[in-house]
């Protein structure tokens, strides 16, 4: 990972050198867009809306209610919910043309989407008592946000559209926290229709992932370099997307900083749209959502977080140990998708979770898929969207 910081360093500093505020660039227009321009920009309709959780956190989420080209009846149609992983947020959903991102192909064959997002992130850093710059804010991980957001999100959809139930798509972080939430809160689960799980991840004790790296310091050591709020770098993140990877000289070097990351596949990346890519993917999180991570790859475990103590422990959980969380307890009708070349959710931890789906309705692995295939893939509409729309259409009518 280091290495990786260390190249984007030396980019930046020869970029003047060659020609970075010259010819040869090409900035798309939404790369330096909001979420809701976004939508805009391609001729869609698009609402914004607060959602506050029990805890007080306030999340923004968007709404696309229809295509382009849909009537605006009254008709029912269909609910479909768009959860984004780690560090990112609802815009990987629609940073492709509308031919190439689900969410817009979702709303073309009229479906009702929404867009969530987790605290923390970029559109989603309010609170109705605390500062986002305190301590106390940033004290919530991957358990929050299954058992806050996802159910105020997903019960203020309800309310709104007047369906009771809904399709859910997760993408990585974003399957994660619905397995914690599922599993847990059974009437939560009664609200979904199909879980569509892309890239899930519970454990990671097989990620080969550079952030694995983090496990080799300890929580004061990497306190120490990040602090113990949020790990969130906007400029920096827009600089070097719209500055530098939009260079042609530049192209192979940001596809390599991203692929090594996620895992390699540089055939099925529109290179032509990084800057987008880059400036979109990274929305923040919090250390402590950064250390749960470090602490699922250490033990190999789906497990709360460890606040540190028994007496901690016991104050949040009841019990000295975190616990664990069961799969098993799961049982809505859900279907997978997986890759090969997947740096993140390593098939080995995608091998140990599927037996614990009780109600697997469908799977596919793609081998030369990695861990941003699943969302920016060039064949994603074919190897993806197709089937997982088909199920939808079949789960509706049901």
């Amino acid at each position: 990972m280091w290495q990786l910081l260390a190249a984007a360093c030396w980019i930046l500093l020869l970029g003047p050198l060659y020609g970075c505020n010259g010819k040869g660039s090409n900035t798309n227009p939404e790369a330096k867009m909001n979420i809701s321009q976004i939508i805009s920009y391609w001729g869609y309709p698009c609402e914004e809306y607060d959602v506050v959780t029990k805890d007080g956190y306030v999340l923004g989420i968007y709404r696309i209610p229809h295509g382009r080209r849909c009537s605006k009846t009254a008709a029912p149609k269909p609910v479909v919910y768009l959860q984004h992983g780690l560090y990112s947020s609802a815009s990987i959903w629609i940073c492709n043309p509308p031919s190439n991102s689900l969410a817009f192909l979702l709303a073309d064959i009229c479906y009702d989407v929404w867009l969530g997002n987790s605290r923390g992130n970029t559109w989603s850093r309010k609170h109705l008592k605390l500062s986002p710059k305190s301590s106390e804010y940033c004290a919530f991980s991957f358990d929050e946000m299954g058992k806050y957001d996802l159910p105020a999100t997903i019960d203020f959809i309800v309310e709104k559209t007047g369906q009771e139930r809904l399709f859910y798509v997760g993408h990585s972080q974003g399957t994660t926290i619905a397995f914690i939430a599922f599993s847990t809160n059974p009437e939560l689960a009664k609200r979904i229709k199909i879980f569509f799980a892309l890239a899930p991840i519970t454990t990671v004790k097989y990620t080969r992932s550079p952030l694995k790296s983090l496990t080799s310091l300890s929580r004061q050591e990497i306190k120490a370099l990040f602090g113990d709020k949020l790990l969130y770098h906007p400029s920096f993140s827009t600089f070097f997307a719209t500055k530098v990877c939009n260079k042609k000289l530049f192209h192979r070097i940001c596809s390599n900083v991203l692929f090594a990351f996620t895992g390699f596949d540089p055939r099925n990346l529109n290179v032509s749209r990084l800057d987008i890519y880059l400036s979109q993917s990274t929305s923040g999180t919090s250390i402590q959502n950064m250390l749960h991570w470090a602490q699922a790859v250490k033990s190999g475990q789906f497990q709360a977080f460890d606040w540190g103590s028994p007496e901690q422990n016991m104050k949040h959980f009841y019990q000295v140990i975190p616990p664990l969380y069961n799969v098993s307890k799961m049982d809505i009708p859900t279907a997978v998708w997986s890759g090969g070349q997947d740096r993140v959710a390593d098939i080995k931890d995608t091998e140990n979770l599927l037996p614990q789906i009780v109600n697997l309705i469908y799977y596919k692995h793609i081998p030369y898929y990695n861990h941003v295939d699943f969302y920016l893939g060039l064949d994603a509409p074919q190897e993806i969207y197709q089937d997982l729309i088909t199920l939808m259409e079949e789960g509706f009518q049901n």
